[in-house]
């Protein structure tokens, strides 16, 4: 079959679901919704998933139990975020290197090697890049699990010079 076939087919399909919608559409007008609201049902956004962290600091999204995999200082760095929902501005990173090294600790137990240590003040050090190469790792995770406009609840962004935030509301994250 040639390309031009496989094209028509699709643009056969195509129009006979545009069809298949418009009479729906017709059909929920005649049982009383108006435009808006079938225009808020189309764009109606799914229910955000709940984000588990287990005892072992494994992360696991929804009730399917996907675990969010991450290198161990990136997953240190997300729960780092993840326990401060008032965000935490950049620059002050260093004050947060003794909680970032207990998490990191918990998640890595074969013990903090002097690189492991040298690893965990350069991500906390403003003037490097190593958080922002860490907040690019965990963002991109999170979407590879979930279309973008779900992501954005789970992963650190924010404006510069201001607070990094993870938007995901915390009634949705559990920690056992």
């Amino acid at each position: 079959m040639t390309n031009t076939h496989r094209n028509i087919e699709k643009q056969d399909l195509y129009n006979e679901l545009v069809e298949e919608l418009k009479d729906r559409v017709r059909k929920l007008k005649e049982y009383g919704l108006s435009e808006k609201e079938i225009t808020s049902l189309i764009h109606s956004k799914q229910p955000l998933l709940k984000l588990k962290v287990d005892r072992n600091y494994r992360i696991y999204l929804g009730d399917s139990q996907n675990e969010v995999r991450m290198e161990p200082l990136t997953k240190a760095v997300y729960l780092l975020f993840l326990k401060h929902p008032e965000g935490i501005v950049f620059k002050d990173l260093p004050d947060y290197r003794k909680e970032l090294t207990y998490l990191y600790n918990k998640i890595r137990p074969w013990g903090l090697t002097d690189r492991a240590l040298q690893s965990i003040e350069d991500v906390t050090n403003p003037l490097l890049n190593s958080i922002n190469e860490k907040c690019a790792r965990i963002k991109k995770v999170f979407l590879g699990l979930l279309d973008s406009e779900e992501a954005e609840y789970y992963y650190i962004k924010g404006t510069r010079g201001k607070p990094k935030i993870i938007a995901l509301p915390r009634d949705l994250v559990v920690w056992e």
